[in-house]
């Protein structure tokens, strides 16, 4: 390969893509300028699938779409001021849509590499939208797990509620699986390879950083509910995701960009205005916030063994790590501390092999989470007025109140805030916006309320 140089890339092209019925095998090909072709390939297992006529058409856009947002891995290489679609064209509201999807999700990538995206990346348009139709898909849902909390709380919840489900994952991660198979439901496995040579791009210097992976997911589970024939793709992002750290000099930048409601919102409008009308994508856990999403999964310990959030057992510790959890990320002391005012001690130590809170040397991990003298991590965690709150909380008790980290939050933090702001049961109401079909938000609203 030609030696990359990330300060002199003109072109980023969309190459082309194409999916195989009888494989089930997708392929998205990118390049840069006159460069060699970067591969991608996601795999839907069931194949050989029998798609003609309104299917078939709608597989070809969310294919597209996928391509479309996909390239965010590569594109960020280089951030060329040009971008080029070569084998088809794309209407005014799917370019409106990934633009808004490489700005917002690309925003602590910019952040971190001192970049500015705003107006840098943008589809040529060409053509009109196509309205898409009603394919009769049956009901079933895809639902979304990650290892963590929330998805198995969203899970638990669609079985009360008697929606058919297939839990579905993508990539091959271990834990994930062993957690899949844990609910005793159908799973789906869906693959998802990346091209090597963004990997060499990277050794010689290309840009690097977060990408809005949900979104990548999103288009993936859309690919795969028409191929399955199924009319719903669920996610567990609660209202808590739409708020992002508050960096001094800068404004919001919001890690998870991509599990917020300005994503879903747009995203889900989108595919059942081009994709297909009767695919509904929506996320569960949206009205909630983390501290509800903690609570309802604190209700059932039918997962204490198996789940896992911690990010960097999936990065650093192999397949089958004997700890779950690190005990030191944002993501654990976060888990740890939203669980806190819901579970008995002992039960909450043993998920986690030790006490979080009694650990002194993590005092600044713990202040980001409050945002006291930090702003909230770059991570998938919830707002800092839910960590004050759940702090407050474990501050009353005596059973928390002489930890390390607790004790130094009654004695030098709570005294600066506001106490009419740390009340933890306005946190635990169930509101906002919602994608929620209505029939099913009926169904579990009590649910999650009690």
């Amino acid at each position: 390969m030609t030696a990359f140089d990330k300060h002199q890339v003109a072109c980023f092209r969309f190459v082309g893509c194409d999916f195989s019925a009888d494989t089930g095998v997708a392929r998205l090909v990118y390049a840069f300028d006159d460069g060699p072709q970067m591969v991608e390939t996601v795999t839907i297992p069931g194949a050989p699938f029998q798609l003609d006529g309104e299917r078939a058409a709608a597989v070809q856009r969310a294919l597209q779409l996928l391509h479309l947002i996909a390239g965010v891995s590569y594109y960020k290489a280089g951030v060329p001021e040009t971008v080029r679609i070569d084998s088809y064209s794309v209407d005014a509201e799917t370019a409106a849509l990934v633009e808004s999807i490489y700005l917002n999700g690309l925003g602590e990538f910019a952040y971190r590499n001192g970049l500015n995206l705003r107006g840098r990346f943008r589809l040529p348009v060409q053509g009109e939208p196509t309205a898409a139709p009603v394919l009769g898909l049956r009901p079933h849902a895809l639902v979304a797990i990650g290892g963590g909390k929330d998805s198995l709380v969203s899970i638990e919840a669609l079985r009360r509620a008697g929606v058919d489900e297939t839990v579905t994952w993508i990539g091959g991660s271990q834990l994930i699986r062993a957690c899949a198979e844990r609910t005793g439901l159908p799973t789906l496995n869906l693959g998802r390879t990346l091209a090597p040579e963004l990997f060499e791009l990277n050794r010689q210097g290309a840009w690097n950083g977060h990408i809005p992976v949900t979104a990548v997911n999103s288009a993936i589970m859309v690919l795969a509910a028409l191929l399955q024939g199924v009319d719903q793709v669920v996610f567990s992002n609660e209202r808590s995701a739409s708020y992002g750290s508050q960096i001094p000099g800068t404004g919001e930048v919001n890690h998870q960009w991509s599990k917020g409601w300005a994503f879903e919102q747009a995203f889900g409008m989108y595919v059942q205005r081009q994709v297909a009308a009767d695919l509904q994508y929506y996320s569960l856990l949206r009205p909630m916030s983390e501290l509800a999403v903690a609570r309802q999964f604190a209700k059932n310990d039918f997962y204490d063994a198996h789940f896992s959030s911690c990010n960097r057992n999936f990065h650093i510790l192999g397949e089958r790590p004997v700890n779950r959890w690190c005990g030191v990320c944002p993501k654990c002391h976060f888990v740890f501390l939203a669980l806190a005012p819901f579970m008995p001690k002992p039960r909450l130590v043993g998920i986690f092999g030790r006490n979080l809170l009694d650990d002194a040397e993590q005092a600044a991990g713990f202040d980001a989470l409050l945002e006291f003298q930090d702003h909230k991590p770059f991570e998938c965690v919830g707002e800092g007025r839910e960590s004050r709150a759940a702090m407050a909380v474990l501050a009353q008790r005596p059973e928390w109140n002489e930890d390390a980290l607790v004790n130094r939050f009654c004695n030098e933090i709570q005294p600066k805030l506001d106490a009419s702001e740390l009340a933890l049961a306005p946190l635990l109401v169930l509101q906002g916006e919602h994608r929620i079909p209505a029939a099913l938000w009926d169904a579990i609203r009590a649910d999650f309320a009690a």
